[in-house]
């Protein structure tokens, strides 16, 4: 690996450790056995190292939820319920991320490139999200219906971090989950 690869590994080990806002450019360099200077040539400042950091982490998170997702299908009901479970206990081993990315999205509007970056990410993570689902709607495009159900996911899967976060043990289960969209869709028919 180079300097560059280096500081990305111990920007992303100290993600995990200290968090974004707590990360110092010593850190970093602790983590990465390199020099400081190196912060500055490659990535222009420490903040613009944790993003690219926080943002390489999100993708292979996204990836990770797309294939958690990926054998949900609308003819097995018990498959929703277990995506969700499964969707649940992500967070259990993806905790230190979860907790650097609400960190990163307070800081989005503070450091330059930053809301830029996180919404370009949150667009791929809504069509990512939607492909393991093939929605088929009526009078409405393919990727209109995939972006609509990726964005339904994203919504869902954040507001589930969240509380995860702060209440672990009160946060829905995934059977909890998969009933409320059941009920949603029922009564969206009926209406």
């Amino acid at each position: 690996m180079g300097n560059r690869e280096d500081l990305l590994t111990g920007a992303r080990k100290c993600l995990y450790e200290k968090g974004y806002a707590r990360t110092t450019a010593r850190d970093i360099v602790a983590a990465s056995g390199v020099g400081l200077a190196s912060i500055g040539y490659h990535f222009g400042s420490k903040e613009a190292l944790l993003s690219e950091a926080v943002m390489e982490a999100f993708e292979e998170w996204g990836d990770e939820l797309r294939e958690l997702l990926a054998d949900t299908t609308r003819a097995e009901p018990a498959g929703l319920d277990a995506a969700w479970e499964r969707v649940s206990g992500f967070f259990v081993s993806h905790r230190p991320l979860l907790l650097a990315g609400i960190e990163a999205f307070a800081q989005a509007n503070r450091v330059p490139g930053l809301r830029e970056q996180l919404a370009e990410a949150y667009e791929r993570a809504r069509m990512n999200l939607a492909l393991p689902l093939r929605p088929e709607t009526a009078g409405v495009s393919d990727e209109e219906a995939e972006r609509a159900v990726g964005s339904f996911h994203l919504a869902v899967i954040s507001g589930l971090g969240l509380q995860w976060l702060l209440d672990p043990e009160g946060s829905p289960s995934g059977a909890e989950l998969a009933q409320a969209m059941r009920l949603f869709v029922k009564a969206a028919d009926a209406g």
